[in-house]
């Protein structure tokens, strides 16, 4: 009699996406299962580390340390994959269609990440940092053409969406640019002006970061413009229901929203276009299909940040949910909603932190910014 027990066949997961919250997933997945048939579908095989651009315009970072080739990692990981864009899922969401063809799976994780809502007229004449490397780097070219003038510097959200929303790395290129501009004998000749449509700009950071943000940019000598809609960007200019003001430069980051593709799936969406997720980063109403980071949207605080350390929550979540189910279990993992953000300032951050029952700030000093650079390079190393 034959008692060899039959060969499970590996579960086909794929994973949409290779910035932090897909990585992220791939590596939970693997702490849980050594065999799942992993595929990960993006258009490149990098990961581009987005939170050390503000460091670029000064030199401090260049495009070849915050692009990580992802090739060693996914030969460790033992993950396929594809390099395409996605076009599309069939109705049940157990193929993915993309520019390479089609790819078939027994579970599905989405981590595309955002994209930012470019609907403002006029939006060409601004930079928008967080698009990636390449506009922190026509940051950098801008501020060393020029011999003086006004800088401005702001962002938006989405109306329909209150997360969707990356306030942070603005404020750390305000004070950067700032510090820079002192650290070469210029500052003197030129004007930094700080814009949003609200009165509490970065008030998901919690009040008393707030009222420090603030006062930081009182003593550096910025200039405020706040509690205004935007009306659109010209050459040279920035206008509001309040009232416009000249920029020789303007940085902008939009509210976000889903991807062109989401349009063209049957998944559920929110008001702000975001993929709909429940508490353990499910999409109702879709069997074995997950989302992580910038692109769900998710139950929560209105506070909710749009971070790297959330995806890690996020994805964690998501892996142990999936793995649980493909196994017939059922999906009882949440994830903790907590910020953690240091607004660094070019020699020097700021530290946030929040949760549901505690907010705190540490202010200005070194250390912190030397924190922030030790975890960049700790994050990378799992990459590398």
């Amino acid at each position: 009699m034959n008692t060899t027990a039959p060969t499970r066949t590996p579960a086909r997961i794929t994973i949409i996406g290779a910035g932090f919250g897909g990585l992220s997933t791939i590596r939970a997945l693997r702490r849980r299962d050594k065999a799942a048939d992993i595929t990960l579908i993006a258009p490149r095989a990098e990961l581009h580390y987005l939170p050390g651009i503000i460091w670029i315009p000064s030199g401090l970072r260049r495009r070849n340390q915050l692009v990580i080739r992802l090739g060693p990692f996914l030969r460790r990981m033992r993950v396929r994959f594809l390099a395409a864009e996605v076009t599309g899922l069939s109705a049940d969401g157990r193929t993915v269609h993309t520019s390479g063809g089609d790819v078939d799976n027994d579970a599905l994780v989405i981590a595309s990440g955002g994209r930012f809502i470019k609907k403002l007229p006029g939006i060409e004449h601004a930079i928008t940092p967080c698009e990636g490397i390449a506009a922190a780097e026509r940051i950098g070219e801008r501020l060393r053409a020029m011999d003086g003038g006004t800088i401005a510097i702001g962002f938006a959200g989405n109306p329909q969406e209150p997360t969707a929303v990356r306030g942070g790395p603005m404020f750390e290129f305000l004070f950067g640019i700032d510090q820079q501009l002192r650290r070469e004998g210029r500052r003197d000749r030129f004007k930094l002006v700080f814009f949003n449509p609200s009165t509490q700009p970065g008030n998901r950071l919690g009040e008393k970061a707030v009222g420090h943000l603030l006062a930081e940019m009182a003593r550096r000598g910025v200039s405020t413009h706040l509690g205004h809609k935007l009306t659109r960007f010209e050459a040279g200019k920035v206008v509001t229901e309040g009232g416009e003001f000249a920029a020789d430069l303007i940085l902008f980051m939009p509210g976000m929203t889903g991807n062109p593709w989401f349009d063209r799936t049957t998944l559920p969406r929110s008001p702000g276009g975001l993929l709909q997720a429940d508490a353990q980063c499910r999409v109702p109403g879709h069997e074995r299909i997950y989302v992580v980071g910038d692109c769900g949207s998710f139950p929560g605080p209105d506070w909710m940040p749009k971070q790297a350390h959330m995806a890690d929550l996020q994805a964690a979540a998501a892996a142990a949910n999936l793995l649980d189910e493909l196994q017939g279990g059922p999906a009882k993992a949440g994830f903790a909603v907590e910020l953690i953000c240091i607004v660094d300032a070019l020699g020097q951050g700021s530290l946030v932190y929040r949760t549901g029952t505690r907010n705190l700030l540490l202010p200005s000093m070194r250390l912190l910014h030397w924190a922030k650079r030790l975890f960049e390079w700790n994050y990378l190393r799992a990459y590398r």
